[in-house]
């Protein structure tokens, strides 16, 4: 398990964490989603022990992180940003990986190697965007740790190669009892894989549960009445989001099923239905009412 407590994260004048707790749970897909600047990266570099907190702890198995070679045995890193070893191959890095991790598995390094379809004996360097990330992925696997992380981990791949890159994440996890961390702006390709989310905004935790879960919180309702009506009318329901076509209003709101429909019947519609909500909109609605604008006009852009 991974306990985050309190951990603050300083860059000069710039909070990039801030007093962020969190707890991930073992054998499963944890996602991490957030505006730009949110804090995803700086945080799986602090869980990873890549950066030191300038407050707070990171507990793996109970053990601090950083500057601890026993506990980073135990995961490893696809960062964004990319990095091997200048002119290496990727049979070079499986040479490296096998001295780091004494449970690294050469047979599951080159039977993932051949379903990616990579050279291992040409430069990595010669390798596309796509590329390297699947051979940083095909490595990261081969040391079979218990804690993966993975940045940005479908960045650069084409639809089927991700796809791929799901289903031999989800086997480790499976089949091993591993905990994968995942970060993404693909909030679609997160509600495919995980059983836990978590939403930061500004450095902060907005909110952390499993997927379901999540999406019992908001609902979407179209509803409709047999007069005219506005917002107005919905003065004690809590509402993240309202648009209304002619007749039709869709709310987007918050609270338990149960109460959301007793408030609306009450108010004798002709029309009422909840719709699901996708993952990508709860996240656009939850940081909506943080006061992050996703309303960009291209027109004022281009004035």
């Amino acid at each position: 398990m991974i306990e985050v407590s309190n951990l603050t994260k300083k860059f000069n004048d710039f909070t990039a964490v801030n007093n962020l707790s969190c707890t991930i749970p073992n054998g499963s897909i944890y996602g991490m989603v957030g505006s730009n600047g949110a804090g995803k990266s700086t945080l799986l570099r602090m869980i990873t022990g890549v950066y030191k907190p300038d407050d707070g702890t990171v507990l793996v198995d109970g053990e601090q992180i950083f500057d601890n070679p026993s506990a980073k045995a135990k995961i490893a890193y696809v960062p964004d940003e990319l990095f091997f070893l200048p002119g290496a191959s990727m049979n070079r890095m499986s040479d490296l990986y096998k001295r780091i991790y004494p449970q690294y598995d050469h047979e599951r390094f080159s039977f993932l190697t051949e379903a990616f379809k990579l050279n291992p004996k040409k430069p990595i360097h010669t390798f596309s965007k796509g590329m390297k990330r699947q051979a940083a992925t095909i490595l990261a696997l081969a040391a079979k740790p218990t804690y993966l992380f993975f940045d940005e981990t479908f960045d650069g791949l084409d639809p089927i190669m991700r796809n791929i890159v799901k289903k031999v994440i989800c086997e480790d996890v499976l089949e091993r009892s591993a905990t994968a961390i995942i970060t993404s702006h693909s909030l679609r390709e997160l509600e495919d894989i995980c059983d836990q989310l978590a939403l930061l905004h500004k450095g902060g935790l907005v909110l952390q549960s499993n997927v379901e879960n999540i999406k019992t919180t908001l609902h979407k309702v179209q509803i409709a009445f047999n007069f005219d009506f506005s917002q107005d009318l919905f003065k004690d329901i809590e509402i993240l989001n309202y648009k209304q076509n002619g007749s039709v209003a869709t709310i987007i709101t918050r609270g338990e099923y149960d109460d959301i429909i007793e408030k609306f019947n009450a108010l004798s519609p002709v029309l009422l239905d909840i719709l699901p909500l996708s993952l990508e909109e709860l996240f656009t609605y939850e940081m909506a009412a943080l006061g992050y604008d996703f309303d960009v006009s291209l027109e004022k852009e281009v004035k």
